[in-house]
């Protein structure tokens, strides 16, 4: 065996990989150069020869000024990092337009175009010659592991050298198993391809429970307990507020009231933009710890950062791209509309703000974190990615667009396969979803009214003091970056629609009614009631409430509970008690189109502590169509059609275990993201992961 101090003997050899990404990363860089020498006015070159001088500075600069930012950043802070990074960049770069003979720009201005111009040009060039962005993000991290793995004597899996096991979480957020094996087909997640047609990796389905939304699953999946979340907003009746998980303050409530300290990353173990941390040790732009002061809060450590925010042009690569990815959306929304797809949503607005700061910005960061983590042997970590899921409720779920945003996850898991090669650990990679996604048109465009609407007419009160929780959830990634940025000890930075629902309100000032919608998911609540509404109560206050709703134009069914009997599931033209197991429905059966699991995950969704006085479904179409209760084309939170059919693709050897699963028709899965947590701390625990 080689002992240590010969181990540090070892020189680092490049080898053809290094030298090729270093000359396209000069090459990309030159070029770029001489275009922004070519369109800026106060940028002059005398000759070609200064502009690959000038390139060559700029990589020496960044070579040199990495070790002391993140020595700088380790005693500050991740905003610090950030700082120091984007001065380093034009720092740099102004530098080596001064040193060059030749080559020369007139004032900081000048050199902050050049900056941008030159991140354009290169994003452009890279993209021309197939080089994969997210490697971008990370090729100079992997170059460096690599060259301290072989000083240390560490080789990479192919030679066959043992290191200790790590497990790496990849959430796709949204994407359904039948989108994934569809995208599969048509040669859009070739990497994932690679994996199951080698027999590395096996795709197998899990089921969702409702509610089917991001903040219960990941309750569930790194806490191990989703109920205290019915939806994915509501009200909670001890408060006498809107809960809503996206809000950084309302997710730390919720994460305090089902951690026990042993989540999934409990033990040192790392969260990259999740809702809850799963208990991890170092959590990076996660919303629920978004305010916490100290290096587990906020932004997460400074010196993950610096490699992403101060490497030359990344950054401004980042924020260009995203500003194209911007134009891509406005086209594919008009191509939308003059082909009147159908059904479809508008597009506009924050939206394509958003879609370019999740698609581009935020991928590539996280990427880098990951790198980070990865290369610090971190045992555990976890990672949401929202590409698919931001697009698809735009565009829905089959749409080409949400369908090729999963090419550039694809690409991130073939970006973290090569910086795994070179980590410290043996990380096996686990890739699921949270949930899918089901189409259709919305209530709101089937019927003509809002869910509020409705019910305020069917109580005769159109004039009854209503709230109307709308769509914030595609504002969560950036509410959990600026809060973390921010880290503020009082008050939240809220983005996006919810920003203005009521805080804890007094007894007389309460609202008549409360609707929100997570998907084909509807709840209604009646707040100035302290204690949840029966059927019998609603006969009394308003006789035709009930049996209204559920004769509404896309609406399937209506979950009540009564004084004697427990729930009671209605229908357009049935009804069925769901907590007497001999009971047969009177008239037909309203949860026949719901499937197998529609009667246990109805009881059970409609048991939650703070589920609504009334639960609702829509109807399910034959294909699988939903109508949201909420603005969203593609959605999820109830159940029919794909939203419930989530997936995890495992290693091979990574056996499932069959005490676990469950009949759903005629297939055997986990079901409920409990199950998918238990079956990931057993694997944990078989590599020695937990504490």
């Amino acid at each position: 065996m080689t002992s240590p101090a010969g181990r540090r003997m070892r020189a680092w050899v490049p080898t053809l990989q290094d030298l090729g990404e270093a000359l396209l990363t000069l090459a990309t860089t030159t070029l770029g150069l001489a275009v922004a020498v070519w369109l800026i006015d106060g940028v002059r070159s005398d000759n070609p020869g200064a502009i690959v001088a000038a390139a060559f500075v700029v990589a020496l600069g960044d070579l040199l000024l990495g070790a002391p930012l993140r020595f700088l950043a380790r005693r500050g802070s991740a905003v610090l990092a950030l700082g120091l990074g984007l001065l380093a960049q034009v720092a740099v770069l102004w530098l080596a337009l001064a040193v060059v003979p030749g080559i020369s720009a007139d004032d900081v201005w000048d050199v902050l175009a050049v900056l941008v111009l030159t991140a354009v040009v290169m994003a452009i060039g890279r993209w021309i010659m197939g080089a994969n962005d997210s490697d971008y993000v990370v090729s100079v991290l992997v170059r460096r592991a690599r060259r301290h793995a072989r000083r240390q004597g560490i080789v990479e899996p192919s030679a066959g050298a043992p290191r200790r096991g790590g497990m790496l979480v990849v959430q796709f957020d949204g994407v359904a198993a039948p989108v994934l094996r569809e995208a599969i087909e048509a040669g859009l997640a070739p990497n994932i391809q690679r994996w199951i047609t080698n027999g590395d990796h096996v795709l197998e389905d899990w089921w969702a429970r409702i509610p089917s939304t991001t903040p219960a699953s990941q309750a569930g999946l790194l806490h191990g307990d989703s109920g205290q979340i019915p939806a994915f907003r509501w009200w909670d009746r001890d408060l006498g507020r809107l809960v809503v998980t996206n809000h950084p303050e309302d997710a730390a409530l919720v994460e305090g009231r089902l951690t026990t300290g042993k989540g999934l990353l409990a033990g040192g173990g790392s969260a990259i933009s999740t809702m809850f941390s799963g208990d991890a040790t170092t959590a990076y732009v996660v919303m629920s710890r978004s305010r916490t002061k100290g290096p587990d809060g906020g932004l997460g450590p400074g010196p993950a950062y610096v490699r992403f925010f101060a490497s030359p042009f990344v950054l401004a690569r980042a924020v260009t791209v995203s500003a194209a990815e911007m134009v891509k959306e406005l086209y594919q929304a008009r191509r939308q509309r003059v082909r009147d797809v159908q059904p479809r949503i508008s597009r506009a607005g924050w939206y394509v703000v958003l879609r370019g700061i999740s698609n581009v910005l935020l991928r590539d960061l996280n990427t880098s974190l990951v790198a980070e983590a990865l290369l610090r042997g971190d045992p555990t970590i976890y990672v949401d990615l929202v590409d698919y899921d931001e697009i698809a409720h735009h565009a829905g779920p089959t749409r080409p667009e949400s369908l090729r945003s999963l090419e550039g996850l694809d690409r991130v898991l073939g970006t973290l396969e090569r910086v795994i090669a070179v980590a410290p650990r043996d990380y096996q990679i686990v890739v699921l979803s949270d949930h899918g996604q089901a189409l259709g048109a919305t209530y709101e465009q089937l019927g003509g009214e809002t869910l509020l609407d409705t019910v305020r007419g069917l109580m005769a009160e159109p004039g009854a003091d209503g709230v109307d929780s709308g769509t914030g959830e595609d504002w969560g990634p950036l509410n959990a970056l600026v809060n973390s940025a921010l880290n503020l000890t009082r008050g939240t930075a809220v983005l996006g629609p919810d920003q203005g629902r009521p805080k804890q309100q007094d007894a007389d000032d309460l609202p008549d009614v409360v609707t929100v919608g997570s998907g084909n998911l509807g709840l209604v609540w009646f707040p100035r009631v302290a204690q949840r509404l029966t059927l019998e109560d609603f006969q009394e206050r308003w006789p035709g409430l009930v049996t209204g709703l559920a004769a509404r134009p896309g609406v399937g069914v209506v979950v009540v509970d009564t004084a004697d009997r427990g729930l009671v599931a209605i229908g357009p033209r049935g009804l069925v008690l769901l907590e007497q197991d001999d009971a047969e429905p009177e008239g037909e059966d309203p949860l026949l189109p719901y499937g197998p699991r529609g009667r246990p995950d109805l009881l059970r969704a409609a048991r939650l502590p703070h589920t609504g006085d009334l639960l609702l479904i829509s109807t399910v179409g034959e294909t699988g169509h939903v109508h949201a209760f909420e603005g969203q084309v593609g959605s999820h939170g109830g159940i029919g059609g794909a939203q419930n059919h989530a997936f995890v693709l495992h290693p091979t050897r990574w056996l499932m275990d069959d005490e676990l699963r469950e009949p759903v028709g005629d297939d055997e899965i986990l079901v409920g993201a409990e199950s998918v947590h238990e079956q990931l701390i057993r694997w944990a625990a078989a590599e020695g992961l937990r504490p």
